[in-house]
């Protein structure tokens, strides 16, 4: 039988905006694709694209990973 599930665990998130102290805070490393810069955060899965207004989540074992803007504001909602 299929069962509904909600999260429960609560995040902390904020959107990317490539910003020097949020590529130093995140250890995302740039890399420059010769028009640009491509960005990757680390994550427990490996390497993640990040682009500029993806949000970037950190969750309760203090992993990050990258949501795109859609998907994150379809999925969560701010409790502060």
């Amino acid at each position: 039988m299929i069962h509904k599930y909600r999260k429960t665990a609560l995040i902390e998130a904020e959107q990317f905006t490539a910003d020097p102290k949020q590529v130093f805070k995140y250890n995302i490393f740039p890399d420059d694709n010769g028009t640009g810069f491509d960005y990757f955060l680390l994550t427990k899965e490996g390497n993640m694209k990040l682009n500029v207004g993806d949000y970037i989540a950190t969750g309760v074992d203090g992993e990050h990973w990258a949501i795109a803007p859609e998907i994150f504001e379809k999925t969560y909602e701010r409790v502060d």
